[in-house]
């Protein structure tokens, strides 16, 4: 998945990783990413949360 800039909408819940510092936030979907500690920095997803049917 492409770096995702901060405050752009997360496409899915899960762990996502600033891919300067390497430090992980919890997103989820449909809401914004949040800042990131320094400018030209950005966010990738790590690991997508899995939802258990039924």
């Amino acid at each position: 998945m492409a770096n995702l800039k901060p405050g752009s909408i997360a496409p899915k819940s899960g762990q996502y990783q600033n891919t300067k510092t390497g430090l992980e936030v919890t997103a989820t979907k449909g809401n914004p990413l949040p800042p990131t500690p320094k400018p030209n920095q950005g966010y990738k997803l790590v690991d997508a949360t899995k939802h258990k049917k039924g």
